[in-house]
């Protein structure tokens, strides 16, 4: 968790890529100031939080193994449902988690899975997803235990990030910049964040969640390129803009996740620590839902990390 901690700021203080506006992110923390800092899934329209607390977890373990990452193309995957048009978390959430209603057994073939997320267009990394859901059932099934029965006793988030990344490989990411190892683990984090938050909310235990950094995604930068938060050199917004592909584990690509997570721990001290790191990356993202606001593109980069 140290290293977790720290490893971004190497990034951060050799970045060419990209400059942070202190004074825009301050503007930022008057905003959170003055609104409720909630919790990412208070805001789902699905009832998610209405579940038994068991059924919760067991579904976070699938919806985040096959769910909360790369989900832009041309044309953007999207589905039609009852709601409208949805795309992105929310769109594969509400058909994981009618799936999941109805049968949470996810022992499925390729065929199945793939008629599960059927769109307009194929969903991007299918492949990676399914192989994802594959080890997932298969660990589950060599403990004979539900994920809830596995977890329930870690309640403090350095215990269960260390459960999920070291039974879970899928869950790994980490990069090499300059030679050095920089560690973001992004989707371990969200589903460490999700089942502590869930817990403490469902079953009023005391939990720690206070050691997570943030989720270096494309959506959160995006938003914060949206409120002048981060600055990008001219050949990188054009890149952007203009909607080429960055390469995973490119000098840009990582520059961008490292200085989001300085951003988020930048707000975190000025608040005096008042809200956690999670509870300030899920304001920021919430934010971002609104499309209206977004007025710059996020980074395009083809990856099963976020």
């Amino acid at each position: 968790m140290d290293r977790l901690s720290s490893s971004y700021e190497y990034v951060c203080n050799n970045s060419k890529s990209i400059r942070i506006n202190y004074s825009k992110i301050d503007d930022m923390i008057e905003q959170i100031k003055n609104s409720s800092v909630d919790y990412w899934l208070d805001s789902n329209p699905y009832g998610l939080i209405d579940m038994e607390t068991e059924e919760i977890i067991n579904f976070l373990f699938v919806y985040h193994t096959i769910g909360d990452y790369c989900f832009w193309g041309e044309p953007k995957w999207k589905i039609q449902t009852d709601l409208g048009t949805l795309d992105g978390s929310y769109a594969i959430m509400y058909l994981i988690l009618n799936r999941f209603k109805e049968n949470n057994d996810f022992e499925m073939s390729f065929e199945e899975f793939k008629e599960l997320l059927k769109g307009n267009v194929t969903i991007p990394l299918l492949e990676d997803r399914y192989q994802n859901l594959v080890k997932l059932n298969k660990f589950l099934k060599s403990k004979n235990r539900t994920a809830y029965e596995l977890i329930k006793e870690l309640n403090v988030d350095s215990e269960l990030l260390e459960f999920i990344v070291s039974n879970l490989d899928f869950f790994e990411d980490t990069y090499n910049y300059d030679g050095k190892e920089i560690l973001f683990y992004k989707r371990a984090q969200l589903l460490t964040s999700d089942i502590l938050h869930v817990r403490e909310k469902k079953e009023h235990i005391n939990v720690d969640y206070s050691h997570l950094i943030g989720c270096a995604d494309y959506k959160i930068p995006q938003v914060m390129r949206c409120y002048g938060m981060i600055e990008l050199t001219d050949i990188l917004a054009e890149k952007i803009d203009s909607k080429m592909e960055l390469e995973e584990g490119s000098l840009e690509e990582i520059e961008i996740r490292a200085n989001t997570l300085k951003v988020i721990n930048y707000i975190y001290e000025k608040l005096d620590k008042k809200y956690s790191r999670m509870n300030i990356n899920d304001f920021i993202w919430i934010l971002g839902q609104d499309k209206s606001k977004m007025t710059k593109p996020y980074h395009r980069t083809l990856t099963k990390h976020y």
